[in-house]
Parts: structure tokens; C-alpha cells; sequence
């Protein structure tokens, strides 16, 4: 059978790569603020099936070149450190260089937030979950990463529990995060440098998703504490959105299952309270086929991620099309932390937790989205699913730009279910 097939392929790359031989890694180190080499930054190799743990490092000589030994198939990060910020690249296959660009940093370098999107469903009548998501800039000049211990600062609403945060870098590489709590005014705050955009969609995008106590309806007060471009509210189409008073939401024309609201060039102080009711899931199989059409009506590929403004909301095509695939990739880094956490069999955790965050995460602060693995048969487990979730981004990616027909998708993807299943039947 094709799932047999599959399954065999996935555990034989795990079991290849445990016997692959050591290679050596090289490459340059160049600071783009000056567009010199950076010389004396420290660079690592990074496990990241071993909680992110350095296992090999070097000093970049006065050309900024540096060469590191890998002990084993990886999968490995690089990571070089610049005036106290991390920059990370994915460690070269073969005999690629691996270089990497990093900046200078200042805590004062300037940000703009384009997009503030909350993605809001409610599987039930007793809690609603919340994926809050912002779109960040840094077209600072000469270019600099801004850099210190509150890079962002966000407000969350009171009661909010966050469940899991991540950024995504410039680069792509989303990476998992906890923010901290500023005192008890609902205010958080990533740590995560915030680099220079890299391109017109290749920026910093924070995401949070959280959960709050529900009674089938809620009131929400979001809180813009620098100027923002657009604020925008999605939801399934079996609840109910009402605007509060002072706040001008128009209804953008979405798909069909979904439904958006939007404000534009909301300011700090200003009032954008609306409304919410009732029970309902967000539809995202609707979703990826919403956007293939779309895209094959347009003649074009849907953008991959997001960024270059939400656009005009009337009578245009869908605004939000550009960060489907990047809400389903943070739902899917969801279910991935879920299983991971599941596998791992975790001891049990402390008697309390900081008040308005969740228990404290399998993952380390600011450590790539993968999970962390050790060499008990559980993290074995957990290994197959790295290598599940690489296929989940892949296979979901593949169908959203119509490069899967329905029913190689459906194959496909019942093939991970069929294997994420038999690991998550060893593991108990």
C-alpha cells in the first residue's frame, strides 16, 4: 500500500541520517549594516532535536570566515551572534556555503505594524480561541536590528491564556517564543530581535494564539499601541460580529465559508471595540480551496506570506488571500506542538503558572519550531514527527497552489494521518 510505502520512506530517512559521517561547514559572516565582514562573532552549530543545544562553535577570523564540524545528519542551525542578537540560517546540504548576514542593533531602531489580524472561533460556548497575529516592519536607515528585552510590546484581553507564541523572521524561519508579562495591565513583550525587512513581503510577523472564558458572546477592546495600517477581524461565518460604537469595521467580501471585517489606520487611543457571538470552528480545508481559486481566476500563484498592504476592501478581490498560508502554517505548528507535547511524556510540570500565561512550553524561548527530542522511544516518536509536520507544511503548500489535485491531497495527507497515528499509539 502507498501508506505502508510512505511510512517505510519517512522512518528510513530517520534511520539513514543517524548513520550519515560528519561534515564540515564553512562560510562568511557579513555584517549588512556596513557591508563589511563581521569579524569576532561567535557562530554554532545548533541541535535542534536537542533544545536547541550549541554543538560545535567558532569565532569569525578579521574576514568574517568561520568553519564548524558537524558531529552527526542534523537537522542543524546555524546560528551567528552580533551584538547580542541571533541570526539563523538552516545548515547548508552538501558542500553549500553557509553565510550569513547579520546587522547592527540598536533598541531604538524604528517599526511600523501594517497588519493586526485576529483569527477568532469558538468550538463551543464555554471558550474562545484566538489566533492574534501582527505584521511588523523595520525599514530602518542605515539598516539595524532593533534588539533589547520588550522588542514588541502587545495587550492582550483580560482573561486571555496564552496557549503557544511564534515569529517568523525575515528569513522564513518561524521560531517558537514566549512573551513575558509586563506587570498586570494585560501588556506582553517578545524579546525577538526585529531585523531589517528583507523585501516588500519579507518581514517580522509576531503570532499569538490564546484562549479566554466564553459565555457565547464576548466584547473586545483591542488595544494599538503604535500606529497600525490595517486591523482585521476573521471568523467563521456562524457567528455573529457587531461593531462598537466609534469603530468603522467594513465587511470585506471573503470566502464564502469565513467572514472578515476590517479598519483602516486605526491609531493608539482610538476606540475599536466589536462584538462577538455565538459557536463556530474556522473552516480552513474551505480556506486552501478559497485561495487556489482565486488564484486560478487571477492567473496567478497565491502570494506566500504576507506583507504590501491589505488593499482596498470593496469590490477587490480578497485582501487576505496573501496570509492563508501563513495562518495555516501557524495552526499546523499548533497541532505539531500539541503531538510533540503529547510524545514527550513530559514530567509533571510546576504547581502554578505566571497569571495569564499557560503552563510553561516544551520549547525553550525563541527556539525553532520543532520539537525537542532525546533517545528514549518516545523521542524517537517524536523525531517522526519533525519529519511529519516538514511533510504537513509541504503537502498543505503544495494544494494551496494547485500543484495537488483533490485526490492526490486527500491520498497524501491520509497517509500522515495514518503514520502520526501509529506513533501516537506507541507512545501511550
Amino acid at each position: 500500500m502507498r501508506t505502508n510505502h510512505f511510512a517505510t520512506a519517512l522512518l528510513s530517512s530517520l534511520l539513514l541520517g543517524a548513520t550519515a559521517y560528519a561534515a564540515n561547514v564553512t562560510g562568511t559572516v557579513t555584517n549588512k549594516t556596513t557591508g563589511k565582514a563581521s569579524a569576532g562573532d561567535l557562530v554554532e552549530l545548533v541541535d535542534v532535536q536537542a533544545g536547541m543545544s550549541a554543538v560545535a562553535k567558532a569565532t569569525t577570523d578579521s574576514a568574517g570566515k568561520y568553519s564548524l564540524n558537524e558531529p552527526g545528519s542534523g537537522p542543524y542551525l546555524i546560528r551567528a551572534t552580533h551584538q547580542g542578537a541571533g541570526y539563523f540560517i538552516a545548515a547548508p546540504q552538501g558542500s553549500g556555503p553557509g553565510d550569513i548576514g547579520v546587522y547592527d542593533s540598536s533598541p531604538s531602531a524604528s517599526i511600523a505594524v501594517e497588519d493586526q489580524i485576529l483569527d477568532l472561533e469558538a468550538p463551543n460556548a464555554s471558550q474562545l480561541d484566538v489566533t492574534e497575529q501582527w505584521v511588523v516592519h523595520n525599514n530602518s536607515s542605515p539598516k539595524v536590528t532593533k534588539s533589547g528585552d520588550n522588542t514588541f510590546v502587545f495587550s492582550l484581553p483580560q482573561g486571555a491564556v496564552i496557549d503557544m507564541a511564534e515569529t517568523t523572521r525575515p528569513s522564513g524561519l518561524p521560531t517558537m517564543a514566549q512573551p513575558k508579562p509586563l506587570g498586570s495591565s494585560g501588556h506582553f513583550a517578545f524579546s525577538t530581535p526585529i531585523e531589517p525587512d528583507q523585501g516588500p513581503e519579507k518581514m517580522t510577523v509576531f503570532q499569538v494564539h490564546y484562549h479566554l472564558p466564553y459565555t457565547g458572546k464576548f466584547t473586545f477592546k483591542p488595544t494599538v499601541l503604535m500606529p497600525t495600517s490595517n486591523l482585521a477581524v476573521q471568523m467563521p461565518k456562524s457567528m455573529t460580529f457587531a461593531a462598537g460604537s466609534g469603530a468603522s469595521y467594513q465587511s470585506i467580501p471573503q470566502d464564502p465559508s469565513i467572514q472578515t471585517f476590517l479598519l483602516k489606520n486605526p491609531q493608539p487611543g482610538g476606540s475599536f471595540e466589536f462584538n462577538v457571538s455565538g459557536t463556530g470552528s474556522m473552516p480552513r480545508e474551505q480556506q486552501q480551496a478559497g485561495a487556489g481559486q482565486e488564484a486560478a481566476q487571477a492567473g496567478q500563484q497565491p502570494a506566500g506570506g504576507p506583507g504590501g498592504g491589505i488593499g482596498e476592501p470593496i469590490n477587490q478581490p480578497d485582501p487576505l488571500t496573501k496570509y492563508k498560508w501563513w495562518i495555516l502554517g501557524g495552526l499546523a505548528l499548533v497541532l505539531a506542538g500539541a503531538a510533540a507535547f503529547l510524545l514527550r511524556r513530559p514530567a509533571a510540570g510546576p504547581a502554578g503558572a505566571v497569571a495569564g500565561m499557560a503552563p510553561a512550553s516544551p520549547y525553550p524561548p525563541a527556539a525553532p519550531a520543532y520539537p525537542m527530542h532525546g533517545g528514549t522511544p518516545a523521542a524517537k516518536n517524536g523525531a517522526l514527527l519533525a519529519a511529519l509536520k516538514e511533510e504537513l507544511f509541504s503537502l498543505e503548500s503544495d494544494k494551496l497552489c494547485g500543484t495537488l489535485s483533490a485526490a492526490e491531497y486527500a491520498e497524501q495527507k491520509g497517509a500522515l494521518e495514518t503514520v502520526l497515528k501509529r506513533a501516537l499509539k506507541k507512545s501511550s
